[in-house]
């Protein structure tokens, strides 16, 4: 997903077939621009729509759910005293943090959700955003605009970690995993990680496809996305972790080693 102006948008699909337990990306359509009087949204709900009778599932890059605080219709009592489950546990969080004596900021529960408080604190290295934050607040805007026009189920990924994930268990070297986005050593780590799948998992890429892939990092993640939407549909993602309230949105991360 990108801003609904910066015309940077991909979807990817992918088809599996368990009698030869292969992946196949049966389509990657990038860059999906506005033309006059027909908005990019429009196109993406079309190009998914095409697939309402066979999809398993959608995944979006983005948030799909807001923080409690935007939601919330209770009389404020501030948010170091509010007993609303999601406060509690973004709290608690925080508090094993200060205890730990490391450095954090204070926790922001009408940017940040339940969810990012806790990847943050199983990577400090890995840079969770929040659904509100600066970077991605127009993008939870067009996700929650976007899904909830969809028929097909729909998940949220977290393409970063799960690049992360995937490549420990492909064995890729770490350096590369947080290069991929990079404009300089970015493509040839894209190249090593889809060559990778396409060795040891048998998923299958048209040539032109894994060249879009490697040249463009917004059409690398969309297939992540996609292939996270795979795992998620046949039981291979993570389970929600104990504590997080019923009513917090989880997303689809792939199990690990």
């Amino acid at each position: 997903m990108s801003g609904g102006k910066a015309d940077k948008a991909c979807v990817a699909v992918l088809e599996f077939y368990p009698d030869q337990k292969k992946i196949f990306l049966a389509q990657l359509i990038e860059k999906i621009k506005a033309e006059e009087f027909i908005s990019a949204d429009l196109k993406i709900h079309e190009i998914i729509s095409r697939y309402a009778n066979e999809a398993e599932l959608v995944a979006f890059d983005v948030p799909l759910s807001l923080p409690k605080c935007t939601l919330c219709k209770i009389k404020c009592p501030g948010y170091e005293v509010c007993n609303e489950p999601e406060i509690k546990f973004i709290r608690s969080l925080y508090q094993q943090e200060v205890n730990k004596k490391k450095p954090k900021k204070m926790y922001t529960p009408y940017t940040q959700r339940a969810v990012e408080a806790y990847l943050a604190t199983q990577d400090p290295q890995m840079d969770v955003h929040h659904a509100l934050g600066s970077n991605l607040a127009p993008l939870t805007a067009r996700g929650l605009f976007l899904s909830r026009r969809m028929t097909i189920p729909t998940t949220e990924v977290f393409v970063k970690l799960s690049v992360q994930i995937l490549g420990q268990q492909l064995k890729v070297n770490k350096s590369r995993l947080k290069i991929y986005r990079n404009s300089v050593g970015g493509e040839e780590a894209r190249e090593i990680f889809l060559n990778t799948m396409t060795e040891k998992w048998q998923i299958f890429f048209y040539r032109q496809d894994l060249k879009t892939m490697v040249e463009n990092f917004h059409a690398f993640e969309a297939f992540i996305a996609a292939y996270i939407a795979y795992l998620s549909a046949v039981g291979m993602t993570q389970k929600r972790p104990e504590g997080l309230p019923a009513s917090e949105s989880w997303i689809s991360i792939p199990k690990g080693e």
